[in-house]
């Protein structure tokens, strides 16, 4: 039986988007799972996304919300809003009201990364309060647990939290993920994957 895994991102700037992508590769280090790569939709004009300098040319392809319940386990990619997430993925989420009221998405996997411009910029927030949404839907909340030593790292500047993945991208935008950081999502797909697989296999 083979295990549907989805990493659902937005990324305005391309921060979120190597995220997910190291994310997506750690999950499909485990067996028996199928790993999908997918996108929240812009919702600002065109011109204006291009006037802000957002990444317009991301090969991920668009998610409906009605999909999300062909899938067994979702991880979510977010980057921070005033310590929430951004309002291109609460639109999606909006949608999903259908999904709660047949409790399409009960028992499934959900887990949450996220990008912030600043060290203290609501990484820590902006996944716990995502957290929220994914138990009103009745899913099955995962973090990353200590036993990432990356977590531990304590020679740099670098993001991660037991909460989820998180990566700093500078008030301009001009850090990219960093070799630690990357290291915490692929731990992170990776752990997500294995409890997804085994909740899916216990179920049958």
């Amino acid at each position: 039986m083979t295990t549907k895994l989805l990493v659902l991102y937005y990324s305005m700037y391309g921060h979120v988007e190597t995220m997910a992508e190291a994310v997506a590769d750690g999950a499909r280090s485990v067996r028996g799972l199928e790993v999908s790569l997918k996108r929240v939709a812009e919702t600002m004009p065109e011109d204006q996304a291009r006037a802000a300098g957002a990444k317009l040319d991301q090969a991920a392809p668009l998610a409906r919300p009605e999909e999300l319940s062909d899938y067994d386990g979702i991880i979510f990619g977010t980057p921070t809003r005033y310590g929430n997430m951004c309002g291109q993925m609460r639109t999606f989420l909006d949608q999903t009201g259908s999904l709660w009221m047949q409790g399409a998405l009960i028992g499934k996997v959900g887990s949450v990364f996220t990008s912030t411009a600043s060290q203290h910029g609501g990484q820590e927030t902006t996944l716990t309060s995502f957290h929220s949404n994914l138990l009103h839907l009745g899913m099955v909340v995962v973090g990353v647990p200590y036993s990432c030593q990356e977590l531990l790292n304590m020679d740099e500047i670098s993001g991660g939290t037991p909460y989820g993945a998180s990566t700093m991208a500078k008030d301009d935008g001009s850090r990219q993920p960093s070799d630690n950081e990357l290291a915490i999502a692929r731990f992170q797909g990776r752990h997500v994957a294995q409890i997804t697989r085994w909740l899916t296999i216990g179920a049958t």
